[in-house]
């Protein structure tokens, strides 16, 4: 028997094309550039200098060509030719000398700039003076034992002459210049490194942190005792290539030291760090060191 279709039954709609599927429209993301960053004419010549510095075309010692010859060289008015080579000078790069035989000088470099670097970081409050001892006293410790493998019978003639010029300073009262002679001692342990990097850090460092020993002393006539026998015992290891008793007796130098700064705040306080040290001041207010320093 034949099935009829009944009235009811919903028509086969498999062969009918299926409903086209709606899909939200998606925007395309904002089409964005970065802004063109037009440098400064007066940005571009000291870039244009620091470059040929790179490449070795210009080299310490050489002259740069006459002012009006390197203005049209680089199609510049000479005025903002000068603004760019005074900018120059103040970052160590040139030397500006005026006269007949003047011109733009390339500087052999002034790895003292550091210094005042470190100074308007500390005014400024972007480092602390604990910070500032702390890294001292990490950075004394790598300096003595590269000192100790790689330092020059030159290197230890020059620690000893320092020594005995302390000494001298010790027994002659003239506390501040013994202060003075200590900055030189540390200098000196950094070049024996034989590392330009580690002795300008070193440098840096030392000449921010010996101005708060010298603010010590200037306000007390107190000085560390024994420090001219403690040199001594420490030139004797570093000779002897002992690594261990070096750093041993640095750090707890450095650890007296600290002590002594932090029995007074106020030697520790960061304006110290700008003011001017002047040896043989306690010589002229008629300091003497005490016995125990002798």
């Amino acid at each position: 028997m034949t099935n009829k279709s009944s009235p009811h039954r919903s028509p086969d709609v498999r062969w009918r094309d299926p409903a086209p599927v709606q899909r939200a429209a998606v925007s395309p993301a904002p089409l964005k550039f970065q802004p063109i960053q037009v440098r400064r004419t007066f940005d571009e010549i000291c870039g244009r200098i620091r470059e040929q510095l790179a490449l070795g075309v210009l080299k310490p010692g050489d002259k740069l060509p006459r002012e009006r010859d390197l203005a049209e060289q680089l199609g510049v008015s000479r005025s903002v030719l000068r603004e760019a080579l005074r900018s120059l000078e103040m970052a160590g790069l040139l030397r500006l000398q005026k006269g007949v035989k003047g011109g733009a000088f390339i500087q052999a470099g002034d790895m003292s700039r550091m210094n005042d670097v470190m100074r308007d970081m500390l005014s400024l409050g972007a480092i602390s003076v604990r910070e500032l001892s702390e890294g001292r006293i990490q950075i004394l410790d790598l300096v003595v034992r590269l000192a100790c493998e790689r330092a020059q019978a030159a290197d230890f003639q020059a620690l000893e002459a320092n020594i005995e010029r302390s000494d001298f300073a010790t027994r002659e009262g003239r506390l501040l210049d013994r202060v003075e002679c200590s900055r030189e001692f540390y200098k000196l342990l950094a070049a024996a490194t034989g590392n330009k990097v580690m002795a300008m850090i070193m440098d840096s460092v030392t000449e921010i942190h010996m101005r708060f020993v010298y603010a010590k002393v200037a306000s007390s006539g107190v000085s560390m005792p024994q420090l001219v026998e403690k040199r001594r015992q420490f030139l004797s290891a570093l000779r002897a290539r002992d690594t261990s008793a070096a750093a041993r007796l640095m750090q707890a130098h450095l650890e007296s030291v600290q002590r002594m700064l932090e029995s007074d705040p106020e030697a520790m306080s960061p304006h110290v760090a700008l003011s001017e040290m002047q040896p043989d001041a306690g010589r002229r207010a008629g300091w003497h060191a005490p016995a125990k320093l002798r």
